[in-house]
């Protein structure tokens, strides 16, 4: 099993950057695929972005395509979501959800989750 923390979200204005980080306990984080997802008030969660294991391949929504970046240090067991150029849009929770599996999008995929981070955008 793997816990998840999320850290680095805040209040921020259009135009700014803010990295968020997902922490991970356990010894074997190396071997979970990680996800960020985000949820907006009254909307579904939806997916951010994703990467595979070793961190060699990364996915994308389009809507963040060449804003945000997603990376990892296995040897901190922690995945970033380095987010730039925001935008109103982007306000919502964002969490970070892990599990054994190939590169998905599917939140339903993803055993593990952590409790969330508010990143508000203002405009």
């Amino acid at each position: 099993q793997v816990q998840l923390v999320e850290s680095g979200g805040g209040l921020v204005q259009a135009g700014g950057s803010l990295r968020l980080s997902c922490a991970a306990s356990g010894r074997t984080f190396s071997s979970y695929t990680v996800g960020w997802f985000r949820q907006a008030p009254g909307k579904e969660r939806e997916f951010v972005a994703a990467i595979t294991r070793s961190g060699g391949t990364t996915d994308y929504t389009d809507s963040v395509k060449g804003r945000f970046t997603i990376s990892r240090d296995n040897a901190k067991n922690t995945v970033y979501l380095q987010m730039n150029s925001l935008k109103p849009e982007d306000t919502a929770t964002y969490y970070c959800a892990a599990d054994r599996t190939i590169l998905v999008r599917a939140a339903r995929t993803y055993a593990y989750w952590g409790q969330g981070t508010q990143v508000t955008v203002s405009s």
